[in-house]
């Protein structure tokens, strides 16, 4: 049995449905009750309290670990998390970590999260680490305001990083949990081109068929919207990252490719499948 985390999610959803299609028992977990593909069990936890994942845990033999915003605070333990597993008797686990472990790794977020990365290498576990950029589904942030408006705000407007589709994500992430040959790996998933939130606001324009504005917003006005969310600590090495991407967080990395055997989603095939949250 598989245990899939943030399961309701933009990479836990495809990949608890992936899983399933494979003819996986999948234990889906999630802060609340959430309908399921068939035969997928949910059970409802909050792994600020990784006590709570016990019960999903049992008899399972690999874990998808996602960190949600709480848990990069100052405050919390997520390594835990790695304990429990181990004890509860998985035996793999893939864990969702960030490009900034590598690429900004003295960001308070990102020395949190490495620490994570080392106490699952510690662990004696089997592992897979899946280090993202950008995710194009971050876009759906502007959704109510396009759907409202025609109007996306975003600051740096022209500063572009290669955001990753998530689905390109849970794909790699179920090719991770279910061949032995991802042991031991750690991927850099990327997008397959450099796109600026300007240009993600004429894609979906495009795939509205009506224009839409870009906003720019100032970086302390960014920062006032991301912590609503996330951290403080976390929406500023997120708003470090965007403004001044550095050579590494341009490039546009061959691991999807070289997991999946094809090039990875644009962000203009994200939008295609998505467009209908912007109408």
């Amino acid at each position: 049995m598989i245990v899939v985390t943030g399961a309701t999610g933009n990479v836990g959803r495809p990949l608890t449905q992936a899983l399933a299609e494979a003819g996986e028992q999948v234990t889906a977990v999630s802060r609340h009750r959430a309908d399921m593909p068939a035969g997928v069990r949910h059970v409802a936890a909050d792994l600020a309290e990784p006590g709570a994942l016990t019960p999903a845990l049992a008899g399972a033999k690999a874990l998808f670990l996602l960190l949600s915003g709480n848990l990069h605070a100052p405050e919390a333990k997520p390594s835990d998390i790695i304990g429990l597993a181990a004890a509860s008797g998985v035996r793999r686990v893939v864990l969702l970590s960030s490009q900034g472990v590598a690429t900004r790794p003295l960001g308070p977020s990102r020395v949190a999260m490495r620490a994570v990365e080392d106490a699952l290498r510690d662990s004696g576990l089997d592992w897979a680490v899946l280090r993202p950029g950008g995710f194009a589904s971050n876009a759906l942030g502007w959704a109510e305001s396009v759907r409202t408006q025609r109007t996306v705000a975003a600051p740096f407007g022209d500063v572009g990083v290669p955001v990753v589709d998530p689905a390109d994500i849970a794909e790699v992430a179920a090719a991770c949990l279910l061949d032995s040959q991802h042991t031991g790996r750690v991927y850099e998933l990327t997008g397959p081109e450099v796109i600026a939130p300007r240009q993600q606001a004429e894609a979906i324009a495009a795939a509205l068929g009506s224009p839409v504005r870009f906003h720019e917003l100032t970086r302390d006005e960014a920062k006032v919207a991301m912590t609503r969310f996330v951290p403080i600590e976390l929406a500023d090495d997120t708003l470090d990252i965007i403004s001044a991407p550095n050579p590494a967080e341009l490039r546009i990395s061959p691991d999807v490719e070289r997991v999946l055997g094809r090039v990875p989603h644009s962000f203009n095939d994200w939008v295609a499948r998505n467009v209908d949250a912007f109408r």
